[in-house]
């Protein structure tokens, strides 16, 4: 049954992703592509310690989830990971709106923080052996 439970992480990781491609051309809602984006890696993390029968913690924090699943999948932008950290807290708060050291997010990094989400989902439905189509419904 733990494929179930990672497949129910990865569907929640597939709605943050479904929402990104709604908002991510839109400038004045960078902040929360960034946002989604960290949801769904967040998520998607979680479904590979939920496949392996690990305690899924509820924290945040994808760079110290990130440390707890290095056994099953390298991140290849550390920086990436990094900024979503920080923006996922700062979004949540309206005097900030997820600001990166040089301000607000711009489209460019939107893109990246959606291409980076897209890229940890696959590849973790791939690990999992999870068709990408069976979560989507």
């Amino acid at each position: 049954m733990k494929k179930n439970l990672a497949l129910d992480w990865l569907r929640a990781a597939h709605s943050d992703i479904v929402v990104i491609d709604s908002i991510v051309s839109n400038d004045v809602v960078t902040h929360m592509t960034a946002f989604h984006a960290q949801q769904s890696v967040e998520k998607s993390f979680k479904a590979i310690l939920e496949y392996h029968g690990k305690d899924v913690p509820w924290k945040h924090d994808v760079i110290m989830l990130k440390d707890t699943i290095t056994d099953y999948i390298t991140v290849y932008n550390e920086d990436v990971l990094e900024d979503l950290n920080t923006l996922y807290i700062d979004s949540r708060y309206p005097g900030d709106m997820g600001l990166l050291p040089h301000g607000k997010p711009t489209l460019e990094d939107a893109r990246e923080f959606y291409e980076f989400a897209q890229d940890i989902f696959y590849r973790v439905c791939t690990i999992l052996e999870i068709d990408p189509e069976e979560v989507k419904h």
